[in-house]
């Protein structure tokens, strides 16, 4: 691999993501196939959690685009992107602009929600110290 421009610009997790999912990674589990490296696979097992699992390039590119209307900056838009905000509390540590409600509305229309995590909850009751039902 060569590197053609050094320190070109920061990535959205998606795109690291997709990188890593380019050069083999998976939740496969034995992981001796992809020649990847073990701080690669726990990257990837983060990414994976995050809203990158969930975005596609279509949705990234045609968020940041949106976003320019709102005069935000681009280390605004890429923690937007990585974080994917869904209301308002979320919203305001990440931007200085005023316009959060526009903002907001773009992330639910433009990007994809967060992926869901299944619990499995078990239908037996807990019971206290002293044998009480809750």
């Amino acid at each position: 691999m060569k590197i053609v421009k050094a320190n070109a610009g920061a990535l959205t997790n998606f795109e690291v993501l997709d990188f890593l999912n380019s050069r083999g990674a998976s939740k496969d589990t034995t992981r001796v196939i992809a020649p990847i490296a073990r701080s690669e696979y726990k990257v990837y097992d983060y990414l994976v959690e995050t809203a990158a699992s969930t975005q596609t390039r279509e949705s990234v590119t045609k968020f940041a685009d949106k976003c320019k209307d709102f005069k935000v900056a681009k280390a605004e838009i890429l923690n937007i992107i990585n974080l994917r905000p869904s209301s308002i509390v979320e919203l305001l540590p990440i931007i200085e602009t005023p316009d959060t409600d526009g903002i907001l509305k773009l992330v639910k229309d433009l990007l994809p929600p967060l992926p869901t995590t299944e619990t499995h909850e078990d239908d037996a009751e807990e019971e206290t110290d002293n044998g009480e039902q809750l």
